[in-house]
């Protein structure tokens, strides 16, 4: 029998986690990671609900359940990063980091503290094979495979690591949820980032970063409308930018966020979902990270560049410890500097890195 430690987040993914682990005769021991000090965002951000739902999920279970507060790592790792990464005009993603720095670090080490022999996650992800050649799959349900989001993981972090739903489909894993009579059966799927919580994103970041109002503007310079600050936009955006029924537009056409200039803080903005400046056939990356051999160039491969995208197929042009270049078969559509790419050889996830920009032929 293993000592087995659980990130409980108060949902069901982490809850039937731990009841499978149990029911199969491990220890369990539920830890719930506070990684913000919610201060007056507490309304937004229902940390202590989500507690007070892991203690009702630890009753049940007839499990111990600790608080860990891991606010000063995810501060120091994760948020400042992020900041940062707005600042220069990119469009983050913390979720990767917190895996990464946070859940497989800073939590595995406090586990292991604990006497664990492992910790398990709710995520919907698989392993495979041992240790230095262990692999990272895809979870079975397609609709909530979340390996993109662990792609930064390395050899020594999962060979501690346990999926437990990584091979079920996510009504199933409700349906045992209901069963085993957890308190959390039908609580929603948390969305979005936990430090912002429902409060409006933009209201959220002006309280760190100052705001830089700026021209948006078509390609060919025409002044369109008025941004706030480039790191309130993302590319792709379509929502917000409230040029909508402009005169001299082409009727029925959105408007969406195409480029920034940041020397001159514009928001390049095109008309037409494909308009040519929001397709991409070729992109660069860093700050790469492979869970086992690296692609090799030249070879064909699957990538993500955000979460739920369907494989893209591509063409690794090049790559060093440092650099990768990818070439998509078939364009791809607002691939935005700041965020991930990850890339899968079927079902295997292979790793990836940051990306740096993208280039059309």
């Amino acid at each position: 029998m293993s000592r087995i430690v659980v990130g409980l987040s108060g949902g069901v993914d982490s809850a039937v986690t731990a009841w499978l682990l149990k029911q199969s005769g491990h220890e369990v021991v539920g830890v719930f990671m506070k990684n913000w000090e919610a201060d007056d965002l507490e309304d937004d951000c229902p940390i202590a609900q989500d507690f007070r739902d892991v203690l009702a999920i630890g009753e049940v279970l007839g499990i111990e359940v600790e608080l860990v507060n891991f606010s000063r790592e995810y501060q120091e790792r994760v948020f400042a990063y992020f900041l940062d990464e707005y600042q220069a005009g990119r469009t983050p993603n913390p979720d990767v980091l917190c895996n990464a720095e946070i859940k497989f670090k800073a939590f595995l080490d406090h586990a292991v503290s604990l006497g664990a022999e492992h910790i398990a996650t709710g995520h919907y992800a698989r392993l495979e094979g041992e240790t230095p050649n262990r692999r990272l799959l895809k979870g079975v349900d397609g609709n909530k495979d979340q390996s993109y989001f662990l792609y930064r993981l390395n050899q020594a972090q999962i060979a501690r690591a346990l999926f437990p739903l990584g091979d079920l489909p996510k009504p199933r894993v409700r349906e045992l949820a209901r069963q085993a009579g957890l308190p959390v059966a039908e609580k929603k799927d948390s969305t979005g980032i936990c430090f912002i919580g429902e409060r409006p994103f933009r209201e959220f970041l002006q309280r760190y970063l100052p705001t830089q109002p700026g021209d948006m503007v078509t390609p060919d310079g025409k002044v369109m409308g008025r941004h706030q600050g480039l790191m309130y936009h993302t590319l792709g955006q379509r929502k917000g930018l409230g040029i909508g029924g402009v005169k001299d537009a082409e009727d029925g056409e959105p408007w969406f966020a195409a480029g920034k200039n940041l020397e001159r803080n514009e928001l390049i903005v095109v008309q037409g979902h494909d308009h040519p400046l929001l397709l991409s056939s070729r992109l660069r990356a860093d700050q790469l990270s492979w869970i086992g051999p690296p692609p090799e160039a030249g070879h064909r491969y699957g990538a993500k560049t955000r979460y739920r995208q369907q494989d893209a197929a591509c063409v690794v042009e090049s790559i060093t410890a440092d650099a990768l270049v990818l070439r998509f078969e078939q364009a791809q559509w607002a691939v935005t500097p700041g965020q991930s790419v990850v890339l899968y050889d079927g079902d295997v996830c292979l790793g990836g890195g940051v990306i740096v920009a993208a280039e059309r032929d």
